[in-house]
């Protein structure tokens, strides 16, 4: 049995991303259980810098689980991340990983930086769900989790965990921008400060390789914009395709129009997390859940 860390995730972090309605009672009970029944009950592992203590074997096994899930979307895989396979590139991840009992349903790949004069922060990287799994809501608490675990790791209880994403799926960028804290760029108003800017221009400067933008992009400072970074690699998407696109109508337009996604450019977004803010969303949510509508 995979080891977890010994780490309890407080229920303040578990954000809510669907609705829930009002079910009649006459025909509760067997919706209920209709529901329980395509529910998967995920075992969750989370790995801090796997590379500096797992032995050769351990990562070959953790490299082959991972690629085998990244290979229900990428063909080819791309040489990014946990995906590289070597022990340099799993020393600084916090990977989350979602078992179907013996089955890698999921997993986030986390990556650590250091910023002067900021301090580490943490890149979202990748998360990859297999298909039949997508519909469970993984993505959300894969992310969730890692995040969450390197709060409590790294004690941020009272301070930010500056976090990044760069990203040319419309989803990701909205789901970033609805889950943390003043994330630029957003359609929120948004409190740029000089840590936004230290962060993208250190990322531009010197963490290219390791967030698989293009050594020859170009970066629109002013809109956080890598021109051209995903163009022909497995990472570009169609403008067109609706399948990355989020249901926010209002959020998927501004970033839909803030970059052309034809042309291969991805939006590096720049915000944090924290405790307060992770209780807020649960207010909220909460609140959501037992206003009628």
């Amino acid at each position: 049995m995979n080891q977890q860390l010994p780490l309890q995730i407080p229920k303040v972090f578990r954000f809510q991303s669907q609705k829930i309605k009002a079910v009649p009672q006459k025909k509760s009970n067997t919706l209920l259980k209709a529901n329980y029944k395509k529910k998967t009950m995920f075992r969750y592992q989370i790995l801090h810098y796997p590379g500096l203590y797992m032995n050769n074997a351990e990562i070959e096994i953790l490299v082959q689980n991972i690629c085998d899930v990244a290979s229900t979307t990428f063909n080819p895989i791309p040489q990014y991340q946990a995906m590289r396979g070597n022990r340099e590139d799993l020393s600084d991840k916090i990977i989350a990983l979602a078992w179907d009992g013996s089955i890698l349903a999921g997993f986030a790949s986390t990556v650590e930086l250091y910023i002067p004069t900021v301090g580490n922060i943490l890149h979202l990287g990748l998360t990859v769900v297999r298909p039949e799994y997508r519909s469970n809501g993984l993505t959300h608490f894969l992310i969730q989790k890692a995040v969450t675990s390197y709060i409590i790791k790294k004690a941020f209880f009272f301070d930010k965990l500056w976090i990044t994403n760069c990203a040319a799926v419309l989803s990701s960028l909205v789901n970033v921008a609805l889950h943390f804290e003043h994330v630029y760029p957003s359609p929120k108003e948004v409190n740029y400060s000089p840590q936004h800017t230290i962060i993208a221009e250190t990322i531009n400067a010197l963490h290219r390789d390791k967030l698989y933008i293009n050594p020859n992009s170009t970066f629109d400072v002013k809109n956080h914009i890598f021109r051209g970074s995903v163009k022909g690699t497995a990472f570009q998407k169609d403008a067109n395709d609706t399948a990355f696109y989020h249901r926010n109508h209002i959020y998927n337009d501004y970033y839909k129009n803030l970059m052309d996604i034809n042309n291969g450019d991805e939006i590096l977004q720049v915000g944090y997390a924290s405790v307060p803010a992770a209780i807020r969303h649960a207010i909220f949510n909460s609140i959501k859940l037992i206003t009628p509508h």
